[in-house]
């Protein structure tokens, strides 16, 4: 299938878990991909390990290191992009954070950590992106990553639940601010994924006296997912793709869960 061929997209967070996978799943239907992240080293190599994958779907493949809170660097990546694909048709704003406390525990510097990258480096994500494709006169696609936490709270994670509310009400927002500009915006929402993040918000849970033993916070937390197991980042590759092609084109303003059945809303 082809359903992005061609296509110039953005993806940060990607140089690892689901926005690698989002990326590598672009690139294989044709898109120009390019891989964004805060670790310079690490996207580096990502778009260096997929230069193949690229060429054999007739795709491009750049990389950008980027802190999603500096309006500056955002404008730089979106810069590089265009100089390198000639346009931009897709913003996957996927860089997210988590850092577990309990709820009496949670302090300011926690707080502003989890809600700066995962809430303001959305916004300014979203924002960029549409003045470059207002500029361009042809629309676009902005698509979010929520989270299961989007739909309600749960303990140890507070500010990580308010961050990623704040992703839906910007993707709800961003919706009809934008269609009079022929830019959709809409976000999915992934319920327990096998990734690197879960590994270390694992390890931080047992830190705070949340678990006691690897493994259990993931056993526990997903012990109602319907589907009867954890999401692979690759469970998720569908819907992004989905979302960023010509199929999704009537979508806008919503926000898809992906999680197995864990949370039926």
């Amino acid at each position: 299938m082809a359903r992005v061929s061609g296509r110039s997209c953005i993806v940060t967070g990607a140089a690892q878990g689901i926005g690698r996978a989002i990326g590598e799943a672009l690139l294989d239907e044709g898109a120009h991909v390019c891989f964004a992240d805060i670790n310079a080293n690490k996207v580096e190599q990502v778009a260096a390990e997929n230069a193949k994958r690229a060429a054999e779907a007739g795709a491009k493949v750049t990389h950008a290191a980027v802190d999603v809170t500096d309006r500056e660097q955002v404008r730089a990546m979106i810069a590089h992009t265009v100089e390198r694909f000639g346009r931009l048709d897709v913003k996957f704003n996927n860089a997210g954070v988590n850092k577990p406390m309990n709820f009496l525990d949670v302090t300011e510097a926690n707080w502003n950590f989890i809600m700066g990258i995962n809430g303001l480096g959305c916004l300014i994500g979203m924002q960029e992106a549409a003045r470059q494709m207002i500029a361009q006169g042809t629309g676009g696609k902005i698509v979010n990553t929520a989270s299961i936490a989007s739909r309600q709270g749960f303990g140890n994670v507070a500010p990580y639940c308010a961050s990623k509310w704040a992703v839906v009400s910007l993707t709800q927002s961003g919706a009809r601010d934008l269609a009079a500009h022929n830019i959709t915006v809409t976000g999915f929402a992934p319920g327990v994924v096998a990734t690197e993040m879960w590994e270390q918000v694992d390890q931080d849970l047992m830190a705070i006296g949340a678990a006691e033993r690897p493994g259990q916070a993931m056993e526990e937390f997903s012990a109602d997912i319907l589907k009867g197991r954890v999401a692979t980042p690759q469970d998720i590759t569908g819907t992004t793709t989905f979302l960023a092609s010509r199929d999704s084109d009537y979508m806008t303003g919503q926000i898809i869960m992906i999680d197995g059945g864990m949370t039926l809303v």
